[in-house]
């Protein structure tokens, strides 16, 4: 990704040569924003042939604070989502490069939480209104959440967010962390429509990723 025509030929060669159907971005390059300059041409093209895009977390840039518990999986992989899509949102990314479908690792870090706090943050600052001219929950709300949570209650707030059809079936198998039991466990637990339970296990995903 800090090779901008490197990046430009795998992206190509992902998609062309071996068929691919999306690719993954970590939510920090070697501790630098996506918003960086650098990604630009990239996230241009992605958008031009309506890529699916999955961002995967990643340990913070500046990680001392999560270097004991096992805080940087646990709690700086959600953190670092969080102000990956915080930042693409308020920088324009989402509003200027509409056709890329991003699907968000870890039911979206704290963003479902965090949906009217990043709208305040655009009522109450100029600099949040800048590059996008609409609440940035509008642009939030377009983007795809992956279920890993096995939460029950962040699963319903999601929903309420977001809507059965922006979510998609997550388990991070096979990190300890994960759980493919879970994932399906979490998502027959809603008391939500069969229908609405298919669109999440696999529906969803068979949609965007095959550009529908």
């Amino acid at each position: 990704m800090d090779d901008p025509e490197a990046a430009l030929r795998e992206l190509d060669r992902a998609l062309g040569e071996l068929k691919l159907n999306g690719v993954v971005v970590l939510s920090n390059i070697n501790g630098s924003a996506l918003t960086d300059a650098r990604y630009r041409p990239f996230f241009e093209e992605c958008d031009r042939r309506g890529v699916c895009v999955f961002v995967h977390p990643m340990i913070p840039a500046n990680a001392e604070a999560f270097s004991e518990y096992v805080l940087g999986p646990i709690i700086g992989f959600p953190f670092d989502t969080t102000l990956a899509v915080a930042r693409l949102c308020y920088a324009g990314v989402f509003q200027q490069l509409p056709r890329i479908r991003w699907i968000l690792g870890h039911l979206g870090g704290a963003v479902p939480y965090l949906f009217e706090r990043l709208d305040n943050g655009w009522r109450d600052f100029a600099e949040c209104r800048a590059n996008i001219d609409e609440l940035p929950s509008v642009y939030l709300k377009r983007l795809y959440y992956d279920t890993v949570s096995f939460s029950t209650p962040s699963l319903r707030l999601a929903l309420e967010q977001v809507g059965a059809d922006h979510l998609v079936m997550g388990s991070d198998y096979p990190h300890l962390l994960g759980s493919i039991e879970r994932s399906v466990t979490s998502i027959e637990g809603l008391e939500i429509a069969r229908e609405q339970k298919d669109a999440i296990f696999s529906g969803t995903a068979r949609r965007i990723l095959n550009g529908l």
